[in-house]
Formats: structure tokens, C-alpha cells, sequence
């Protein structure tokens, strides 16, 4: 894909031309978590080395909600083990949201790249330099990994799961053609900027939120390029998408729908 269906000129004048900066560039990689003990490992050492192999200036800040499992003492170990210039944790002390947990880490991002992904291992590190490949091609002020185009796909997922994923795209694309194939997506790198930007603009909650962020960028005329991506459900713990998180995105779609 190369952009969405606004215009890139309009994008154009809010983000800076290449080459303006000489400051090397900085990824930032967001993870928010619930309960992500066995996991949060595995993902910072995946992320450290695709990062390091690529030789990548990033950082990972850990968003830990609070969560019951010991996840905060699991990121305090892995901050010792890295150094606290590569993971930073910036703990909340309850669930607050997903939306919120970008608002709180964003603020103590230092690159001008931001990347957000889960911390479950369902998306891994190892596409992270396509991403960035990809937004350098096109200065895309977006770039959003789908399951849905080229080689993209899902692992792991029953029939309902399936369902339910492809169904919520399929009604997405109807309603609000958003110029992107994988609106409920979490796996996406932002100009921080534009991140920030668009989590001003956004008012949902949840499942829906990663939607909106699309349909807001489109509004904005930001540009997104798109990257196939594997998709695997998460090895360790439970899948937080229940029957509330699916009438949420419901309203959510309608509300979105009414209002852009």
C-alpha cells in the first residue's frame, strides 16, 4: 500500500523534510502490561537483539498496569540486566487503559520514532527493521503492520477468533474506509509527533482505540505504508478480548461512524 486515500500533500506540511535533522534517529518502543510475566522477557530479548543485530538506536519503555502476576519485579530485573538507558519501566499502579498507557510512556520517549506493539510475543521484533525500511522509502508518517495483505496472516486463533477479526475489519472498511487493510491492529511505528497528535485527537477506550487512530490519521492526512506481518497468539497467559471489548468496539465503530 502506498498511502491512504488523503492526500500527501496535505501531510506534507506537517512533518519535517527529510534530511532537515542531522540527530540520528531513535526508536521508542512502547509496551504496555497486564499480567505479562512469562513473556516480557522473551519480547525485550527478541527486541534487543533484532534491534542490535540492525544496529538500531533504540529504547523500551515497559507501561506495567499494576499487574498481580509480578511483571513490575520481572521489568525491574530486566532494567538491571540492560541498563537502564535501553529499558526504562514507568509503572502505574492500576489498569487504566490502553490509550492512557501511550499518553503516560510517550512522555518519557526520547526518540522521534515511536513504536507500539504487545507485549505477549503476537508480534515480533523481527519485522520492526522492515518497518523502518518501509517508512523511509515513503516518509510515511505511519507505518502499520497487517495481517490482512501479501503475506501477511494469523497463527493460533480458532474459527471465532478469526471471525470476529475479519468480521470487525469488513464492517470497518464498509463504514469508514479508512485506507488501511488492519484497523484493530496493535503493531504500528508513528513519527512521535503524529503519535502524539493523534492520542489528542482519540477518545476511545480499548479494543476500538487502535481503529480510531487510523480513522484520525486519515482525517489529519497523515500518510501510512503498510507491512505484512505473522501474527501469532500469545503462547503464555490469557487473551484479554472478551464479550465486552466486542460491544465496546461495536459502539465504538458506530460512534466513529456518526461523528467522521
Amino acid at each position: 500500500m502506498a498511502s491512504t486515500g488523503a492526500s500527501r500533500r496535505g501531510a506534507a506540511s506537517q512533518r519535517p523534510p527529510q534530511g532537515r535533522s542531522s540527530r540520528p534517529d531513535k526508536y521508542s518502543v512502547l509496551l504496555p502490561t497486564y499480567n505479562e510475566r512469562e513473556n516480557l522477557p522473551l519480547i525485550v530479548w527478541l527486541l534487543v537483539k533484532s534491534f542490535s543485530e540492525s544496529a538500531i538506536n533504540y529504547e523500551i519503555i515497559i507501561i506495567d498496569d499494576g499487574s498481580p502476576d509480578g511483571t513490575r519485579e520481572v521489568a525491574e530485573q530486566l532494567e538491571k540486566i540492560y541498563g537502564p538507558d535501553k529499558i526504562l519501566l514507568r509503572p502505574r499502579e492500576k489498569k487504566l487503559g490502553l490509550g492512557t498507557a501511550y499518553i503516560h510512556g510517550i512522555k518519557h520517549a526520547t526518540g522521534n520514532y515511536v513504536i507500539i506493539m504487545d507485549a505477549d510475543l503476537s508480534h515480533h521484533p523481527k519485522f520492526i527493521p522492515e518497518f523502518i525500511r518501509k517508512q523511509k522509502e515513503g516518509n510515511f508518517d505511519i507505518v502499520s503492520g497487517t495481517r490482512y495483505k501479501g503475506s501477511g496472516g494469523v497463527y493460533g486463533w480458532d474459527l471465532k477468533r478469526k471471525i470476529i477479526s475479519r468480521g470487525a475489519n469488513f464492517i470497518t472498511q464498509i463504514l469508514l474506509r479508512p485506507g488501511a487493510s488492519d484497523l484493530t491492529g496493535s503493531f504500528r511505528l508513528y513519527r512521535k509527533e503524529v503519535l502524539q497528535k493523534l492520542i489528542e485527537k482519540c477518545v476511545s477506550k480499548g479494543y476500538v482505540f487502535q481503529m480510531e487512530m487510523i480513522v484520525r490519521a486519515r482525517q489529519l492526512n497523515y500518510t501510512i505504508g503498510e507491512v505484512p506481518i505473522s501474527f501469532v497468539d500469545r503462547v503464555y497467559g490469557e487473551s484479554k478480548l472478551g464479550g465486552n471489548e466486542i460491544v465496546s468496539f461495536l459502539k465504538g465503530l458506530l460512534t466513529l461512524f456518526a461523528t467522521t
